[in-house]
């Protein structure tokens, strides 16, 4: 393994460490793994909602590079991989309400439910209003009754984004969070892996593929994927995605979508603009009209080599929202 880190120990507090040298318009507290908008760090103006998201570190710049205005009150970093515990969750929580109440924005994962659940009971005991909208649009897993279900990918991008600009404009907790269930509701994610990650605690990849192989459905931790298969072309990559995506999203044709094509750490821009451009060509053959996208690195695997796609399809509420102005470390326009 060779990364820039001083020790797997101190990945964490060392990369947030950076964040606040770069960025002081936030407010880091490295050790908690705790990120908030400077101005807002007693929260923002009253009677505005804060919306507040995290889980494991490795996801850069999900969730902390979305903190600033128009966009997430604060974020909450666990370790890799591995959810925030509880009590940093609920200092976080109760840092940023203005007494309007706090929106989480939860990863559906089974250790970050848990203690986002927790953290919400502590702070409703101190009487802050939590309401809690779980992110689960990865198609690669079924929907069942019986386990945790569809995993939370990049969707969560959007999920944030919207829900953080009806915030901005003084919407009340049961408006913002019902906005953010329509954004999850429309939206579906799927992910394909050229390589695996490797993460700094056990310093090997997470799993092995062939030189010419590529997973199919991959999870954003290194989850296995629905199938493997013989490498295949941008072009033929791109048509299996969205053959996953839109077989679960029937209702696409004929609507406008919100789309990102997302590196997953290790897959350099010339390759995800290839991929944007037969997504253009796909969705075209079948009606779907892009009418706002995004390409980069924004829900990332550390250095996984892949990307995923998600769409959501868009009304004019949520284009407008999604246009709104935001100003955050990884995501900035209208200002």
């Amino acid at each position: 393994m060779k990364k820039l880190i001083n020790s797997p120990e101190s990945v964490v507090s060392d990369a947030l460490r950076g964040m606040a040298a770069a960025h002081p318009g936030l407010r880091v507290e490295a050790e908690k793994g705790i990120v908030t908008r400077a101005a807002g760090a007693a929260g923002d103006p009253a009677g505005k909602v804060a919306v507040l998201s995290g889980g494991g570190s490795g996801h850069e710049p999900l969730h902390a590079g979305f903190v600033g205005r128009g966009m997430l009150a604060a974020a909450v970093a666990g370790p890799v991989f591995t959810s925030p515990v509880p009590d940093n969750i609920a200092a976080a929580t109760c840092a940023v309400d203005a007494g309007a109440g706090v929106l989480h924005i939860v990863k559906n994962y089974t250790g970050d439910i848990l203690n986002f659940t927790m953290a919400a009971e502590d702070c409703e005991d101190e009487g802050v209003k939590v309401e809690q909208v779980v992110v689960d649009d990865d198609v690669a897993v079924a929907r069942t009754e019986h386990g945790p279900g569809r995993r939370g990918t990049g969707a969560t991008l959007f999920v944030e984004k919207i829900a953080g600009a009806l915030a901005e404009e003084g919407a009340p907790l049961a408006e913002v969070a019902a906005v953010a269930r329509k954004v999850n509701a429309n939206a579906r994610s799927y992910g394909v892996a050229l390589s695996s990650c490797t993460t700094p605690a056990k310093g090997s990849p997470n799993f092995t593929l062939g030189e010419d192989e590529i997973e199919l459905g991959i999870g954003i931790h290194g989850e296995p994927g629905r199938e493997r298969r013989t490498l295949m072309t941008a072009a033929e990559t791109a048509e299996a995605m969205l053959d996953a995506i839109l077989s679960d999203l029937p209702e696409a044709a004929g609507a406008p979508v919100i789309l990102l094509v997302n590196g997953l750490g290790g897959t350099p821009p010339v390759e995800l603009y290839i991929m944007r451009a037969e997504v253009e060509r796909v969705l075209g053959e079948r009606g779907i009209t892009v009418a706002r996208s995004l390409v980069g690195n924004y829900v990332t695997s550390l250095d996984m080599a892949g990307c995923t796609l998600t769409l959501c399809r868009a009304d004019e509420e949520l284009l407008r929202l999604w246009d709104a102005p935001v100003d955050t470390p990884s995501l900035r326009w209208g200002c």
